[in-house]
C-alpha cells in the first residue's frame, strides 16, 4: 500500500514541495513506501520550481477512497481537501495555519501544527539530521517553499527560525537567496495565460465571515499593474465564480511584493462595507490600498467583518 501526500487545492509552492518533500522521506527514511499527488495544477511559481530542481510533476487525483491512506501537509480544512477525505485513512497532518476542524480520522494520527511561516520549515525540523541524506532537489524545493511563503522574509509571518533554516539550506546549495526569490517572483508574476475565472481561484481558500460564505484569493506579485490592468473583467467574473463555486462573495487582495502592500478590488457594495469594517479604511472607488498587508493567514482572514 502506497501513502498518498498532499497539499490544499490550488497548489502553491508550498503545497506542491512540501508533498515531495514529506513523500521522500516516508519513502527513503522510514521505509514507508509514498508518493506526492497534487490537488489541481500548480501555480505558474510552483511549477517553475519543479522545473528548476528537476522535479517530476506528481499525479493529480479529483478525490480520494476509502482505500487510501494519506499524510496531509500545509492544511487541515477539509474545504481545501477532495470531497471524501473523511472516507480515507488519515494518518498524519502537518500544518502552519489555524485549526478548522472538521477531519475525522479513523484512528489516533500524528499531527504537528506550529506557527512557522511554511510547512517546509516544519519538515525540516521533523526530517533533522536525516536531510543530510536528501537528494539536491529536496533541498531546492524545501528552499524555494520557504522563500515563497516568507515573500523573501517580507512577510509578517516570518520567523527568525524560517529565515534561520533558508539561510542553512542556501549555503548548503550554493544558492543566493535574493537570485532564487526574485526568479520565483517573476514566475508567480507572469499570470498573462490566465483566464480572468482561473486568476481568481489560482490561490484562494473559503471561508465563512458574518455568515457569507467566501472565496478569499490573494495574487502575489512583483508586477501589480499586470493584474489591476484587468481589474475590470476580473470584477465582472467574480458573480459566476462565486455562484459556481457555491459562495456569496470573491474577495481578491492583489499583494505587491516590493512595494509590501495589498490592493483590494471593491466590486459593490457588500466588499465596500467588508472593507472599510474589517482595515478601517474608507472606500471611494472600486479599489483601496492596504499598506502593509501582506498575509491572508495572519492580515487579512483574522480581519474580515462586516
Amino acid at each position: 500500500m502506497t501513502t498518498l501526500v498532499f497539499g490544499h487545492k490550488s497548489p502553491d509552492t508550498d503545497s506542491t514541495g512540501s508533498p515531495i518533500i514529506w513523500a521522500w522521506y516516508l519513502s527513503e527514511i522510514t521505509g514507508t513506501p509514498a508518493k506526492p499527488v497534487l490537488l489541481g495544477e500548480p501555480n505558474t511559481e510552483a511549477a517553475f520550481v519543479l522545473k528548476h530542481w528537476d522535479l517530476p510533476k506528481p499525479e493529480i487525483i479529483a478525490d480520494v477512497t476509502a482505500d487510501d491512506t494519506c499524510w496531509i501537509v500545509d492544511t487541515n480544512n477539509p474545504a481545501e481537501l477532495p470531497p471524501s477525505i473523511n472516507d480515507a485513512n488519515v494518518v498524519g497532518i502537518i500544518d502552519h495555519h489555524l485549526l478548522v476542524g472538521g477531519i475525522k480520522t479513523k484512528s489516533p494520527i500524528n499531527i504537528t501544527i506550529r506557527p512557522l511561516a511554511c510547512t517546509a520549515t516544519i519538515l525540516h525540523d521533523l526530517m533533522g539530521d536525516d536531510l543530510a541524506r536528501a537528494p539536491r532537489g529536496i533541498k531546492g524545493a524545501m528552499l524555494s517553499c520557504i522563500i515563497s511563503d516568507t515573500l523573501q522574509f517580507r512577510s509578517p509571518t516570518t520567523t527568525p527560525h524560517d529565515r534561520s533554516v533558508a539561510e542553512k539550506l542556501a549555503a548548503d546549495l550554493g544558492v543566493s537567496i535574493a537570485d532564487h526569490a526574485a526568479e520565483l517572483f517573476a514566475a508567480k508574476s507572469d499570470v498573462s495565460a490566465f483566464s480572468d475565472a482561473e486568476l481568481l481561484r489560482m490561490d484562494s481558500k473559503e471561508y465563512t465571515v458574518a455568515g457569507k460564505d467566501l472565496r478569499v484569493s490573494v495574487l502575489e506579485t512583483t508586477s501589480p499593474k499586470m493584474v489591476l490592468d484587468r481589474k475590470a473583467s476580473l470584477m465582472a467574473a467574480m458573480s459566476d465564480v462565486a455562484k459556481q463555486d457555491g459562495a456569496d462573495q470573491v474577495l481578491l487582495f492583489v499583494v505587491d511584493i516590493l512595494a509590501e502592500e495589498a490592493t483590494l478590488l471593491v466590486p459593490n457594495d457588500l466588499v465596500k462595507q467588508m472593507a472599510e469594517a474589517s482595515f478601517g479604511v474608507t472606500v471611494t472607488g472600486d479599489t483601496v490600498v492596504l499598506p502593509g498587508v501582506m498575509s491572508r493567514k495572519k492580515q487579512i482572514i483574522p480581519a474580515l467583518k462586516l
